[in-house]
């Protein structure tokens, strides 16, 4: 069995080249990334770029059988972003093939979010942007809202590095690269909105002022001072990577 969609709205030149499994996984293209379950590369089409992302195995252990595989968990996600009003890179196309019942492939394709750059290269060459503390506000507002919407739902990112975060020149935030994310409850969800949030601070504690970091925090809060429980999840926060990076 195999499903594949195009987005409405796609053009016929876009429905040319991303026409099914078979001709998007025969497409030849610039290569951006690759791991033992998936591979990234990057196409024009009408002076605009596209990223192709193909699965070749649907995620560790039983997942090839039961469960989301993970390239259908990631397009559900960033639909969920959407939904939810978290900007994010537009979805082109997607789908995947069973046989028997298991995963065979699968493929998301999104267009390029023109003129943006992850925060992690920010980081790593200590971008001025860093410095500029009416940038980091904006951002950090953004930040905290688009978290504050994934936690309020119950649902955590599972990988919310600067990596997956991409900003452009007008300090614009977008969320990408979610196929780990899901939705919990209980002590689950407790912990993993920790992770998130310590995901997050692991490089704002060597790039930003403890000041800034407060003032995320209290904008994810949606108050304007720490409480006792505020406190003990910052705690929580600052020690879950303890000896372990």
């Amino acid at each position: 069995m195999s499903e594949w969609r195009l987005t409405e709205g796609a053009s016929a030149e876009l429905a040319a080249i991303f026409t099914d499994l078979d001709t998007v996984f025969a497409l030849q293209g610039e290569n951006i990334t690759s791991d033992p379950l998936s591979e990234v590369i990057r196409v024009e089409c009408q002076g605009l770029r596209y990223y192709v992302k193909r699965y070749h195995r649907a995620g560790k252990g039983l997942r090839r059988f039961i469960g989301r595989p993970r390239v259908k968990a990631e397009w559900q996600n960033l639909k969920y972003f959407a939904k939810w009003g978290i900007p994010t890179a537009p979805i082109v196309a997607y789908g995947l093939e069973r046989k028997a019942g298991a995963f065979v492939r699968g493929a998301l394709i999104t267009r390029e979010l023109a003129g943006t750059e992850d925060m992690a290269q920010l980081a790593l060459r200590d971008d001025a942007c860093l410095r500029d503390r009416a940038w980091v506000a904006r951002v950090s507002q953004q930040l905290a809202r688009a978290t504050r919407a994934l936690h309020e739902r119950h649902f955590t990112h599972n990988d919310l590095k600067w990596r997956n975060l991409l900003v452009n020149s007008l300090g614009e935030l977008f969320l990408i690269d979610c196929p780990t994310g899901s939705f919990w409850w209980g002590p689950l969800l407790r912990y993993r909105i920790i992770k998130d949030l310590a995901c997050l601070d692991k490089v704002a504690k060597y790039k930003l002022s403890r000041a800034q970091r407060l003032r995320f925090y209290l904008q994810y809060r949606g108050r304007e001072r720490l409480d006792a429980g505020d406190k003990k999840s910052i705690r929580q926060v600052v020690k879950f990577f303890e000896g372990r990076e």
